[in-house]
Order: structure tokens, then sequence, then C-alpha cells
């Protein structure tokens, strides 16, 4: 299937899910990312320092971040956060702390509106939202490549690790040069490694 039609398909499951069905499925993925480095032990996730995490667009149905913070803060590690710039399609990153001013964007964004900058070159891992993927580790998400052009500035070993409430599909059909793979992929049910 074409990146289009996924995202079609993929934005009416998500508008399917109720409220609880969409908690217990953030939390379930949350507690899948803590049995990581006993499944993958090769690539191990949660000895580094900088986490990127996106903030949850609730208007999109996206999965509650808010326990993956959780287990951030709980683990002392330094979280990330971003601002998207639409005239660049990049995205300026921000160290979460109890002193960040957060405000959603005309896209309902939750952003910081501004903070002490960290480098795309610092980020160890980031958790990547979308909105379908393949059993390649092929993404889709919204359409505008934001994390397609941050992913790229970031050193070759981060972990890009793509949470998603659903299985993968077997192919995506129009993958383009610039997009960037994930290394995995949690379910509230799996664990994918490409």
């Amino acid at each position: 299937m074409d990146k289009k039609v996924l995202r079609s398909k993929y934005k009416v499951l998500r508008q399917s899910l109720t409220e609880e069905e969409i908690e217990d499925k953030s939390l379930a993925i949350a507690n899948q990312l803590l049995r990581m480095d006993t499944i993958f032990s090769d690539r191990q996730v949660w000895d580094k320092l900088y986490y990127h995490l996106f903030l949850t667009i609730e208007e999109q149905k996206e999965i509650n971040t808010e326990y993956i913070l959780q287990i951030l803060a709980g683990k002392d590690k330094e979280i990330v956060i971003s601002k998207c710039e639409f005239a660049t399609l990049g995205m300026t990153h921000f160290l979460l702390t109890d002193n960040t001013k957060i405000k959603k964007n005309s896209y309902n964004v939750p952003e910081p509106v501004d903070g002490l900058e960290v480098p795309d070159a610092k980020i160890d891992v980031v958790f990547v939202p979308l909105l379908a993927y393949d059993k390649q580790g092929n993404r889709v998400g919204y359409g505008k490549g934001f994390y397609d052009n941050f992913l790229r500035k970031c050193k070759p070993e981060t972990i890009k690790i793509g949470l998603s409430f659903f299985p993968p599909e077997e192919k995506i059909d129009d993958i383009s040069v610039s997009d960037v793979k994930l290394d995995f992929c949690v379910t509230p049910e799996d664990f994918f490694k490409f």
C-alpha cells in the first residue's frame, strides 16, 4: 500500500479507539518499553542519557506518552522535546525541565515555548510518532517530513523506536531515499526489531 492510503486507513483506525482503549494501550506500550533491554540484549536502550519524546496530540488520538515521560523521569534521564519550524520543516529541541512552558501550536502540537536547546547530535534515543509502519522498519507519519529531517541529523548510533497501537503492514510501496528507517517498533502486544 502507498503512504496516502495508509495515512487515511490509520487515521480512521485511531479515531475508532475510545479514550479508555488509548490509555490501556499506551500503558501497555510503556510497560513493553521497560522490557526491551531483556529482550534485545545486543542493543541496550535504557543505558543512554538523552531521550527525545514527542508530546501527545490528543486530537489525533496519538499514544499517551505521559507514561513514558514518567519512566524517563524515574530513571533520571535527560528528556528532550521539540518545537516545529514550519518554514524549514525542521525541529528545534529543548531540554524538558520543571520550568518548561508548553503551548499548543496551530496544529494542536504541544511544544516548548523556549528553554535550553539540545543539538541533534546529543540525542541517544528517539521515540518516533507514526501512523503506520511496515515489517522492514519504514514508517508513515503525517507527511511533512519533520521527523525524517530530524533523524537524518542524529548520530548514526541513535536508536529510533516507533510507537504504535497497531501491528505492521507487510510493505509500504512508495518509500523515498529521504525516509529514515526505525530500529524498533513497540506495540501494546509486541516488539519489532528491524
